[in-house]
């Protein structure tokens, strides 16, 4: 083992990695990693059942480190730890930025901000300040504050701002941009064609605005953009992260990776490949453990680190700086953590929020009653999220009309379970009869088998009600069409609330 032999490489190598661990108190190995030098871990929603668990869980943790930098990726909205098992109470980024109320976002993220420090969470992995321009990207849709530069700048200031108030420290991803992408950098290696001055006009400002909020963390993204480097992802990028993040925009907080497991950059290095190139590169910190969170890859990527600066690969200088950028960012963040003043007032934005967000088109000559008089049948097309948003978090609006309006009954397909659907009337037309028909919708756009079932489905009911609870599009079919702006708990209840009328 590389690790054994040189300890005070080991410990550096350690401080660089933020990884994740299975369970939901902390297992010895990780214990024993942070009295060895590991300044980060990471909680996933597998980490979470309670926030008194939670609470539990950080508070041990700490003992073995006061500075230890907890982090956790709680966007709100569709991507949550914290509420995964129910739904976000709060909307995500585009729900917000559609209302466009800088101050409703500041306080959506306090309220965030106040939740994670109660239960001893000091980095948050948001807000997503990448500008959705491709409207098929498969990975950021709804995380995005919108298309526009100027909202998601605003916005991703506000969210920071908020959320520091509250003692946590916030972190903005993905540089320079994962907007303008069509391939999930879980799975693939996305690639930004545009010429560097339309990335320094579109894609930039955001960051720029964090920086400007004071942010301290700044995430990079998966992406190749071959206006700046055309052989390395910006992760492992020196072009990217120090010519241009820290040369030309002058960021001098901590640099932290996007999941190293991720297809993007995995496939084509290995983990422990992708590691040593990107602080190679110039990233601090090395975000693990999101697919491989067992002891064995901490201890790989450890001897990875430690074999690249012995070998030569990796300069001990840059492994050390890397060490003592996450050290100075540790001591920052404990410090806003503990001495954060924040009001007692307790403020529930959440579905306040959500309703706002809520856009209702209705054809002029439709003969729908609307709002709905009996109760509805519920049709809901179901996609495979993408792997930033837990799978099992519930999402929909047939369970808060059931809560609303008794009798509503309801119907949920999956593509499979669609292509083998052929006797489509029966089995969801039919039930509607005499009755209201609403069918919900996420992101319908990137889904050809769901633009084809829902063209089915209103040329059987062209009176249908349609909820778009992703991002939504020009094309509003259906005689009434409702967008959300994102699937958490609180759009589903809002949407109920619009379709019932008692909004």
């Amino acid at each position: 083992m590389a690790e054994g032999s040189h300890p005070k490489l080991t410990r550096l190598a350690n401080a660089v990695l933020q990884p994740g661990f299975v369970g939901t108190t902390a297992p010895d190995w990780l214990r024993r990693r942070i009295s060895e030098g590991l300044a980060s871990v990471v909680l996933f929603g597998r980490n979470i059942e309670t926030p008194e668990q939670v609470a539990t869980l950080t508070a041990s943790l700490r003992a073995e480190n006061p500075d230890l930098i907890i982090a956790i990726d709680e966007e709100a909205g569709d991507v949550t730890r914290l509420e995964a098992r129910t739904g976000a109470s709060r909307p995500g980024n585009l729900a917000l930025g559609s209302i466009d109320d800088v101050a409703l976002t500041e306080q959506v993220a306090r309220e965030v901000g106040r939740e994670l420090r109660a239960v001893g969470v000091s980095l948050n992995y948001a807000p997503s300040a990448d500008v959705n321009s491709n409207p098929m990207n498969p990975v950021i849709g709804v995380r995005s504050f919108g298309a526009r530069t100027d909202v998601v700048s605003r916005h991703t200031a506000a969210w920071i701002r908020g959320l520091q108030t509250a003692g946590v420290a916030a972190c903005a991803k993905h540089f320079p941009g994962h907007g303008d992408t069509s391939v999930d950098s879980h799975h693939g290696l996305p690639q930004v064609s545009a010429c560097a001055d339309t990335i320094a006009r579109t894609a930039l400002p955001p960051f720029i605005a964090a920086m400007d909020a004071g942010v301290r963390t700044v995430m990079t993204a998966h992406v190749l953009i071959p206006a700046y480097d055309n052989l390395m992802p910006a992760t492992l990028s020196p072009r990217i992260i120090n010519d241009l993040l820290r040369g030309e925009l002058g960021f001098t907080g901590l640099v932290v990776t996007d999941g190293i497991e991720m297809g993007a950059v995995s496939d084509r290095y290995g983990i422990a490949g992708a590691t040593v190139r990107a602080v190679a590169g110039g990233a601090d910190a090395v975000c693990v453990g999101g697919e491989s969170p067992e002891e064995s890859t901490t201890i790989d990527l450890t001897d990875a680190l430690v074999r690249a600066v012995t070998g030569g690969a990796l300069p001990e200088q840059r492994l050390a700086e890397a060490a003592a950028a996450v050290g100075e960012f540790a001591a920052w963040s404990g410090e806003l953590f503990r001495t954060a003043i924040t009001s007692d007032e307790v403020v529930d934005s959440g579905l306040m929020a959500a309703r706002r967000a809520v856009r209702v088109h209705k054809k002029t000559d439709a003969e729908t009653q609307f709002p709905l008089v009996g109760p509805p049948h519920v049709v809901e097309l179901s996609s495979t999220t993408n792997l930033a948003i837990d799978g099992d978090t519930p999402w929909g609006v047939a369970d808060p009309l059931k809560n609303l309006r008794p009798g509503t009954t309801s119907v949920r397909f999956g593509e499979s379970e669609w292509d083998a659907a052929d006797d489509l009337l029966e089995r969801v037309v039919a039930p509607a009869a005499g009755r209201a028909l609403v069918v919900v919708v996420r992101d319908v756009a990137r889904y050809r088998w769901m633009s084809l079932a829902l063209a089915n489905l209103v040329r059987h009911r062209p009176d249908a009600v349609v909820v778009e609870m992703g991002v939504p599009t020009g094309d509003r079919p259906g005689a009434v069409h409702l967008s959300t702006h994102g699937a958490t708990r609180v759009s589903g209840i809002a949407a109920a609330e619009v379709l019932l009328g008692t909004a």
